[in-house]
């Protein structure tokens, strides 16, 4: 937001008159964020579009019987209330791409985490505003790659509350593919199997005592957001005990299929991802590996250990050479003591079947 005739956007809205009916622009910046409900600046014609409505009332069962609360944003099209994680958003690049907040008691936004809109569709409440009511995001998709959306309000803490969902932009021609065009030393383009891997671990002080305050630290209060001792772990919403069978994690494939594994690292802590066989990473963070030939597709041989930092994304592809179950084992490490999280039982695993 800025002063002058500068403040009046292409949309015809006028911002130092609409941030001075709360507050100053300065102050927006602090704790009290501009708070709206607008229409949406420069607004196009989708090609496609999404609805995600914020629910707060979300509980998981961890197998020890804790109860875990959870926040999401749910499709109000689909019926599934209150999933976890939230559902995945998928569009084909260059669409023009729509995608409507519909917040309830608190202010919310949805940042688009890897694509790179304008600010004001860029989800970053203190760069823009949050929403009091809806809105409407508009941004292009540039480019075919792994990313994933979530809320950018009080951003430690909803995030970890699980209000984040994947995101995944295709070629032109759709999934199946992994990009349009072929390269040298990129060949890989096709797949047959696909899995989106979201590993997310939980603190039940943050899930079930901080989360009665959405506004909890926001304004340097000591809530105790410094401190992350988590004991629950997931893939996909699906606990350690499980990971191993569960369709949800776990996939089938042929003798000859290519498979690709998204792996988005939704977690605070660092993941080491180890598979049992060759896999070659093709993509970090929705950037395609190979447009320049100093960033070639990575070959890891079996067993060599893969890290992701907190919000990271990388894409394998593997080969099916033979039938028989092939492992992996995601271990959850410490942020400083980089050893696995709750005394060991950070780990889960779990298989691609090849028949």
């Amino acid at each position: 937001m800025t002063m002058g005739d500068e403040s009046i956007s292409p949309s015809g809205i006028d911002w130092t008159k609409t941030a001075a009916q709360g507050v100053t622009n300065f102050q927006t910046f602090g704790c009290n964020v501009f708070k709206a409900s607008l229409p949406t600046p420069d607004r196009l014609t989708p090609d496609i579009s999404f609805v995600r409505q914020v629910t707060t009332s979300g509980n998981l069962v961890a197998p020890d019987g804790v109860r875990l609360r959870y926040w999401a944003f749910e499709d109000p099209a689909s019926g599934i209330k209150s999933p976890y994680p939230s559902p995945l958003m998928r569009v084909r690049e260059g669409q023009i791409v729509h995608v409507t907040l519909l917040t309830a008691k608190h202010a919310h936004t949805i940042h688009h985490h890897g694509i790179e809109p304008t600010t004001m569709h860029d989800g970053v409440g203190h760069v823009s505003f949050e929403v009091a009511n809806q809105f409407t995001y508009q941004w292009k998709a540039s480019s075919p790659g792994t990313f994933f959306y979530h809320c950018h309000r009080n951003t430690p803490l909803h995030f970890e509350m699980g209000m984040f969902g994947g995101l995944i932009v295709d070629p032109p021609e759709g999934p199946g593919y992994l990009y349009s065009t072929p390269m040298q030393n990129a060949p890989y383009q096709r797949y047959q199997v696909e899995r989106l891997w979201v590993c997310d671990d939980m603190d039940a002080r943050w899930h079930n005592v901080l989360s009665n305050n959405h506004d909890a630290g926001m304004c340097g209060e000591n809530v105790g957001l410094n401190r992350f001792e988590p004991k629950y772990f997931l893939i996909n919403g699906v606990f350690p005990t499980k990971t191993m069978t569960d369709q949800r994690v776990a996939a089938k494939a042929r003798v000859g299929e290519t498979i690709l594994i998204r792996l988005l690292n939704a977690s605070y802590s660092i993941l080491r991802v180890t598979f049992q066989v060759p896999v070659t990473c093709v993509s970090c963070d929705g950037h395609r590996l190979g447009k320049e030939s100093w960033n070639a597709p990575i070959v890891f041989p079996a067993g060599t250990p893969i890290e992701l930092t907190s919000a990271a994304r990388l894409d394998f592809l593997i080969t099916a050479t033979q039938r028989g179950a092939i492992n992996a084992t995601i271990e959850y490490l410490h942020w400083i003591t980089r050893r696995v999280q709750d005394n060991g039982r950070g780990v889960a695993k779990t298989q691609i079947v090849v028949s």
